[in-house]
């Protein structure tokens, strides 16, 4: 377990669309704040894929911030969602 100030610099982003849907990260808090636009890459069919995503959203889970990001398809790299054909 993390001590209080650990905690204290990390906050949860979650990935509420895109490729990244449903993924929760531990991210540091930059000069005690968060990001409003975050950079991800993902492995898709053994490429590197950047994909971007904005801030929708921030709340306070228990002590500690949440901050729901929403997939920018326009800015990131191209992909197929699963199930979809090429």
């Amino acid at each position: 377990m993390a001590d209080k100030s650990t905690e204290s610099v990390l906050y949860t982003a979650e990935f509420v669309d895109g490729p990244l849907a449903g993924q929760v990260d531990a991210r540091v808090l930059i000069h005690g704040k968060h990001e409003p636009r975050v950079s991800m890459m993902a492995a898709v069919e053994g490429v590197e894929t950047l994909f971007w995503y904005d801030e929708v959203d921030t709340r306070d889970v228990q002590g500690r911030l949440h901050v729901r990001y929403r997939f920018d398809a326009g800015e990131s790299d191209p992909y197929l969602p699963t199930g979809e054909a090429q």
